[in-house]
């Protein structure tokens, strides 16, 4: 009774409980075990892609507080784990304010639990293909001063709207909604990447509650319309500013990462 009042199937594989998993996290079901060790199978990078892929929200986090940003809006932040955004962004800007938004509501019991207390941190039940309503959200508008520049985090979370939900009219309404030097921090699956994997892991998850579209890296640049990327530009994640640690997991094959990632600043 208490999962379904939550609102979810625990037999359909969940793609948060998917990435918690590939984290080495617990917060996941039998389900979601199986799918992600079919796609794991064919392409055992998946897991090192996702750690990369939380090692680079943390670079990104790191490097816009140094900068000065001390807002951040975090859409489709899945479970918590380590080095959750407020955390890492509060290391460097102890000041910092930190507005999560999911539309899972797994996600969102998990985070309200965890986050219960840590101040200056509130999370919002949003979906990012409603963009509008999100930054309209009158908790949101109370946490954050959108006059002000506020980091947007959509890290592995576009890949998730498909072509037929206007992509690109949701990146507009972001950046419209957003102060002259605000910036946005991206990842996004390629099908640019190898083969073998693209076709199994969107196979895969097909069969979940959000399907896989991975686009090419000049798709991806047009959803970054109208923010300049700092360097290094469009890159694989473990070549966007890396420590040495990030470089371990990919030697001379950064494209093993699977996922193209940037940080833009609206002018």
């Amino acid at each position: 009774m208490e999962r379904e009042s939550l609102g979810f199937d625990p037999n359909t594989p969940n793609v948060a409980r998917l990435y918690d998993y590939y984290l080495g996290g617990k917060d996941h079901f039998p389900a979601d075990r199986r799918a992600a060790e079919r796609i794991l199978r064919v392409a055992p990078e998946v897991r090192a892609a996702a750690r990369a892929n939380r090692a680079f929200l943390g670079r990104a986090v790191r490097f816009l507080a140094g900068l000065g940003v001390t807002q951040f809006l975090d859409i489709g932040t899945g479970l918590p784990t380590r080095d959750n955004v407020h955390e890492v962004a509060r290391s460097v800007a102890p000041e910092s304010k930190v507005v999560y938004v999911d539309r899972d509501p797994v996600v969102l019991v998990h985070a309200r639990a965890l986050l219960a207390g840590s101040g200056q941190t509130t999370v919002v039940e949003g979906d990012l293909r409603d963009p509008h309503d999100i930054m309209k959200n009158p908790d949101v508008v109370e946490a954050l001063d959108f006059d002000q520049p506020v980091g947007v985090l959509l890290v592995a979370i576009m890949h998730f709207i498909g072509e037929a939900d206007d992509p690109l009219r949701i990146m507009t309404a972001i950046r419209e909604s957003l102060a002259p030097g605000s910036y946005l921090v991206m990842s996004h699956g390629t099908s640019d990447a190898r083969a073998a994997a693209v076709s199994k892991g969107t196979e895969v998850y097909r069969r979940t509650d959000a399907p896989l579209t991975l686009r090419t890296r000049h798709r991806i640049e047009e959803l970054l319309e109208g923010f300049e990327l700092v360097e290094p530009g469009l890159t694989w994640l473990p070549q966007w500013r890396p420590d040495q640690a990030d470089l371990i997991d990919f030697a001379d094959h950064p494209e093993s990462s699977l996922i193209l990632c940037g940080v833009g600043r609206k002018s």
